[in-house]
């Protein structure tokens, strides 16, 4: 390790050129950090080596400049081009980091606030024509924040005849706020995913819960998912339990890789890393979608998504409804869709 800091210190100030505000003992620092984090809490226990020999080897290509967030783009490049993880990052703020491994009280409350604003995850549930409901899903918050907002969206849509949920900007959050939203689209619990985490090599499963608040939608009624490719994290495990347990049809592209949840550590004041101390595992198919992502079962253009998937929504009630005025009426529909 001492030689690996050496030669990236020395490195980057011949890079320097002139006295910059971002100096290469800084930047030194940071980079034996996140090694010593990535050794310490990454799943792979293997990924330190990795990362320390591309950082030797590569440290021509880290940024040299002042600019903070330029050189935690570069850390973050050249680690994941050994580790090909999308969750694996270094981030710059400006801002002073705080030194608490947990948030502090003012902490949560400015992160309850900013879930606050964007209603907790929920941008739109309504009643699509047909009788189809459509839930716009931007982000799994908090689960104790953000019950009561996603009770009150599954509620809207519960007595829907088909449901499609929009997860096309749905970048993750909480594994167990996703597990609350597929629990209104079951009769019974469930066993959707389990999480291997390094800390205790211990695995913790994840179930459907037996009641929630608000009405459930239910096991049997049909369930269209929208997929993009910033569909990322935890939205890509709720697209992934459901298309695996065969409880949805998932619309749309392939989404973007990322299956190991983690924390973000401090670096030092303007430096953190986000490493992924977990791994997801389907009890369905044994794997998960790091790296390659959820394909979706009908691939389309991100933008085409909800067109298609509300026309096979119709599609698939006319199927199942009798002759009668009220097939008719989703022919017609149907054929103004077209």
């Amino acid at each position: 390790m001492r030689r690996f800091l050496a030669t990236l210190s020395l490195a980057i100030t011949i890079l320097d050129g002139q006295a910059q505000s971002l100096d290469a003992a800084t930047r030194a620092r940071v980079a034996e950090r996140a090694v010593a984090q990535v050794r310490e809490s990454y799943v792979d226990p293997s990924a330190a080596a990795k990362v320390e020999a591309a950082l030797g080897d590569g440290h021509a290509a880290l940024d040299a400049s002042a600019d903070g967030e330029a050189f935690a783009k570069s850390l973050t490049t050249l680690m994941r081009s050994v580790v090909d993880d999308r969750h694996l990052h270094v981030e710059y703020s400006a801002e002073m980091l705080g030194k608490e491994a947990a948030p502090t009280a003012s902490e949560l409350a400015l992160y309850r606030a900013r879930d606050e604003q964007a209603n907790y995850g929920v941008e739109r549930a309504e009643r699509l024509a047909g009788n189809v409901g459509y839930v716009d899903l931007r982000s799994f918050s908090k689960t104790a924040w953000a019950a009561d907002t996603l009770s009150a969206a599954m509620t809207v849509v519960a007595h829907t005849d088909a449901l499609i949920v929009d997860l096309r900007q749905n970048v993750g959050g909480y594994p167990a706020t996703a597990t609350l939203v597929e629990s209104y689209l079951f009769d019974k619990r469930t066993h959707v995913v389990d999480v291997f985490w390094r800390d205790g090599m211990r695995t913790e499963q994840f179930w459907t819960q037996d009641s929630v608040p608000g009405l459930r939608f239910g096991g049997t009624k049909p369930v269209w998912i929208l997929t993009s490719k910033s569909t990322f994290s935890g939205a890509e495990q709720f697209a992934y339990d459901l298309k695996n347990l065969k409880r949805a049809t998932v619309v749309g592209e392939t989404t973007g890789g990322g299956a190991n949840p983690g924390k973000f550590v401090a670096l030092d004041d303007h430096f953190g890393l986000f490493v992924p101390t977990g791994r997801a595992v389907s009890p369905i198919t044994q794997g998960n979608w790091e790296g390659v992502g959820v394909e979706p079962d009908v691939p389309v253009e991100a933008a085409k998504a909800l067109q298609v998937a509300h026309r096979l929504a119709l599609a698939s009630l006319i199927a199942g409804t009798p002759a009668g005025e009220k097939r008719q009426s989703l022919q017609e529909t149907l054929e103004t869709l077209k």
